[in-house]
């Protein structure tokens, strides 16, 4: 395995100590190795900010079984894509065919042998690695290389109800390129595409926080998601990306505002509460980004939502 290759983490999950050692001996020297000896231990590390890209699980634990710590994991956005290995001493084929369907990839009967589990934890890995590239891929922008709209309204989705649950601010900035169609007209559509790679690419540099998310909304506009800032912090960043988009100077000759590619933004926060949607969110922005254009372009227009109430 190359050296810079971060080594992927196995959980294992049994109340067994011997279980647990001798499996750990044998996979620690290809992978990193953590263990439970509960169900419930085992869900903590699952959604712990590190957690694992596979688990071997026991069944037969004292409180929480195997079967409940799989259900529950199935359950939850943020583990059900973790690939489930059964290791087990119920070998009855109804015991696999419910450990199949509450959604384990592989069930492992006890004695195991190990040369077995080794081959087949590899198999999953890799299942694992080719899945998340083939996904990477699917929420991609073909043209600027960043995130795409679908991947957009994930995000924005996922945020809203993170922000809703801690009572945190969330902004969201609509960013939209001036005039892009002059610009596509006057220097044709390979240099249009260019230009919105180098404003992409600009977009995302700008980028404060890790929680920070830029995407390609559609055509010539771009969309940031903002968990945690406020309408005073989304503000600076949008004037932060306003200028450093300026600062291109990718000349612009059709436009009647600036002889370079300039950006229009609007900006709204919110504090989001479970009774709104976060469409209320999107609808301010836009509305925000529509005011912008219509008081003469290169410039931002911002909303705070919590103020209306």
């Amino acid at each position: 395995m190359n050296s810079q290759t971060p080594r992927q983490k196995i959980l294992i999950v049994d109340d067994t100590p011997s279980n647990i050692l001798i499996l750990g001996e044998e996979l620690k020297s290809e992978h990193e190795v953590v263990v439970a000896t509960s169900g419930e231990a085992a869900i903590k590390k699952v959604f712990s900010d590190n957690p694992p890209d596979l688990i071997l699980l026991d069944i037969m634990m004292p409180r929480m079984d195997g079967y409940e710590v799989c259900r529950t994991l199935k359950a939850d956005e943020r583990s059900r894509n973790i690939p489930v290995i059964f290791i087990s001493a119920k070998n009855a084929v109804e015991d696999e065919t419910k450990g199949l369907e509450i959604g384990a990839v592989d069930y492992i009967c006890k004695p195991f042998s190990l040369p077995i589990v080794k081959a087949r934890v590899r198999t999953h890995l890799k299942l694992k690695q080719q899945s998340a590239i083939l996904e990477k891929l699917a929420f991609l922008d073909g043209l600027t290389g960043i995130p795409n709209r679908r991947r957009f309204d994930m995000v924005f989705e996922m945020e809203w109800r993170r922000a809703s649950r801690n009572a945190q601010p969330l902004s969201l900035i609509m960013i939209d390129i001036d005039h892009f169609k002059a610009f596509n007209d006057t220097y044709g559509h390979g240099a249009g595409d260019t230009c919105l790679r180098m404003v992409a690419d600009t977009l995302c540099s700008c980028q404060k926080r890790s929680a920070d998310f830029v995407a390609r909304y559609g055509g010539e506009e771009f969309a940031a998601v903002l968990p945690g800032s406020d309408l005073r912090e989304a503000t600076a960043l949008s004037e932060i990306m306003r200028k450093e988009v300026e600062a291109l100077d990718i000349k612009h000759s059709g436009s009647p505002i600036a002889p370079r590619v300039t950006i229009s933004l609007g900006i709204a926060s919110i504090i989001p509460q479970s009774r709104l949607s976060h469409r209320l969110l999107l609808e301010a922005a836009d509305q925000a980004l529509y005011e912008a254009k219509e008081a003469g372009r290169n410039q931002s227009r911002s909303v705070d939502l919590d103020l209306r109430d």
